[in-house]
């Protein structure tokens, strides 16, 4: 897909990768919608893409929270309002939150699937209509490493990270021969307020965050970014900025009681360090 003269949304999109998306689809000609529940942050962001006067592409800013249906499905109705149509949709918003089963309250549990998970579905729900009626439409989410491995710490991030691939893989074999386009983003550890929280603020614990910087490279967001915007354009399904998330996955397939062994070592080696 050439994001060219295209319309584009994209949530989480006041900071980090999102806002890292936004502006490598603005760069590339695509009109933008970029969409957060942080008022302030995310029409400062927009502002910023707005700067370059070269740049003929229109981009918006809209305050939006993903965690209910009624606010991804206004985000839509927003969205189409300002671009007449929606070709691209990217599911970036996600949160950090949770610990183990035994420290983790049902509301977080709810917050955390609400908004890795069934806002995407909830999205799809309400974009579905128009692009099959035109026979195209993109659909693109971010999930994680997380999703194809799983997140040491946090059950309520391993498991709603597993549910945004399942759930993107199922619209892909579902929905793909009646021209609906679909990409998953599976990063590993990015430079992001996910990965260093500002003090005070809710996250993964520490073993969890202490588990991703083990595991690999930490990338910067418009790293990710442009490896995105290149599987886009090849219309690829799985995007995987850490190329080790691919060799770790087949040692999981391959042997999947050797890789809990390993799991369970590196656990231990950061909980004892």
């Amino acid at each position: 897909m050439e994001l060219s003269g295209k319309n584009v949304v994209v949530t989480g999109a006041a900071g980090g990768i999102g806002a890292a998306l936004a502006r490598r689809f603005h760069a590339a000609g695509a009109n933008v919608v970029s969409a957060d529940r942080d008022s302030a942050r995310i029409h400062k962001a927009v502002d910023e893409l707005l700067r370059d006067a070269t740049n003929p592409a229109r981009a918006f800013a809209v305050v939006a929270d993903v965690g209910s249906e009624e606010g991804n499905a206004s985000l839509i109705r927003e969205a189409r309002a300002l671009l007449g149509s929606i070709d691209l949709f990217f599911a970036n918003a996600g949160v950090g939150m949770g610990a183990l089963l035994e420290n983790t309250d049902e509301s977080t549990w709810n917050t955390v699937m609400n908004i890795n998970f069934h806002s995407h579905r909830w999205a799809a729900k309400h974009l579905l209509e128009e692009w099959l009626d035109r026979g195209d439409g993109y659909f693109c989410s971010t999930a994680s490493a997380a999703g194809l491995l799983s997140q040491i710490g946090s059950a309520t991030y391993s498991v709603s990270k597993h549910a945004a691939v399942a759930f993107a893989e199922w619209l892909a074999i579902t929905y793909g021969d009646r021209g609906i386009k679909v990409s998953c983003l599976c990063p590993q550890g990015v430079n992001t307020d996910m990965l260093n929280p500002p003090s005070g603020t809710e996250s993964l614990d520490t073993r969890g965050l202490d588990a991703v910087k083990a595991s690999g490279n930490v990338l910067e967001p418009d790293d990710v970014a442009e490896t995105v915007y290149q599987h886009i354009v090849a219309e690829k399904f799985l995007i995987l900025p850490h190329a080790e998330v691919a060799m770790y996955e087949e040692r999981k397939v391959a042997d999947r009681d050797r890789w809990i062994a390993g799991m369970q070592r590196l656990q231990s080696r950061i909980i004892n360090s």
